[in-house]
């Protein structure tokens, strides 16, 4: 009896064991695909199918994509970004236009990108070395070749992506197409704000009219002031000899002193 229990607690074990080891198995990818129409990948225009694939490849090169293959119902292109130093993502753009069979002019056009990325590899070189008693050896030369190689490849599900696309291919549908479906222009982008002319200048008041008078209170508007005429020349002066004065010698008047009675002495030099 107490050797069952612990064959049980195995037999319990390996059973948990087996439910763990199925829960954690991932469902395969397809099981995602439920097929419903979300409206991602289709737009319907009221159109022919030529002049939508039309629109589609004006609005592709307008972007900067390469059309690789352009048919009045089908248009391919592609477009390249490089991301870092090593590694490269490139977007494959495919367009089916379809008729939809009615009466009037409508066709549905199918999008799909697809979005590759690429890795930058590097391949060391060898070469081989014959040697009389050891037979060839392979040694390394040093060099090295960079390539590109896809290291992943996906469908573009956003719906955003796709939404400013068939935003972008109604600009390019035909004028009078747009305005039997009431599709309305998108504003031009603003150019910038153009130069300010400069004013003419106010024109001077002729001297048959006079000036308007000032009213009370406001400050007299400046005038235009005169230049002064030009004085005349100099002329030179001849050589004229300069007339004769005679000028009247005044003498001193008389002192009221009497002379003096004895001869002044001279004075001392120094040094005698």
């Amino acid at each position: 009896m107490f050797k069952s229990i612990p064959m049980r607690v195995a037999g319990l074990a390996l059973v948990l064991a087996a439910a763990a080891g199925c829960s954690s198995k991932k469902a395969p990818i397809y099981e995602h695909e439920n097929f419903d129409d979300s409206g991602t990948f289709s737009r319907s225009y009221p159109v022919t199918d030529a002049q939508t694939c039309e629109a589609a490849r004006r609005a592709l090169l307008s972007q900067g994509y390469i059309i690789t293959s352009a048919d009045p119902k089908l248009v391919s292109g592609h477009k390249s970004f490089q991301q870092t130093g090593e590694t490269h993502m490139e977007i494959s753009f495919s367009v089916v236009c379809a008729d939809d069979g009615s009466e009037g002019h409508h066709a549905t056009m199918f999008a799909n990108a697809l979005q590759d990325r690429y890795a930058l590899k590097k391949t060391n070189n060898s070469a081989s070395v014959g040697v009389g008693v050891l037979g060839s050896v392979s040694m390394p030369i040093g060099s090295s070749d960079d390539s590109m190689v896809k290291v992943a490849s996906e469908t573009v599900s956003s719906p955003k992506f796709y939404e400013r696309f068939f935003t972008l291919v109604e600009l390019f549908l035909p004028p009078e197409a747009k305005k039997a479906a009431h599709i309305k222009d998108k504003p031009k982008p603003d150019l910038g704000v153009p130069e300010a002319k400069a004013a003419p200048a106010p024109l001077a008041p002729s001297a048959a009219q006079p000036a308007p008078a000032p009213a009370e209170g406001a400050p007299a508007a400046s005038e235009p002031i005169a230049p002064p005429p030009e004085a005349a020349p100099i002329a030179p002066a001849g050589n004229a000899e300069p007339a004769s004065t005679t000028e009247t010698v005044t003498p001193p008047p008389q002192s009221s002193l009497p002379p003096p009675s004895e001869p002044i002495s001279a004075i001392p030099v120094s040094g005698e």
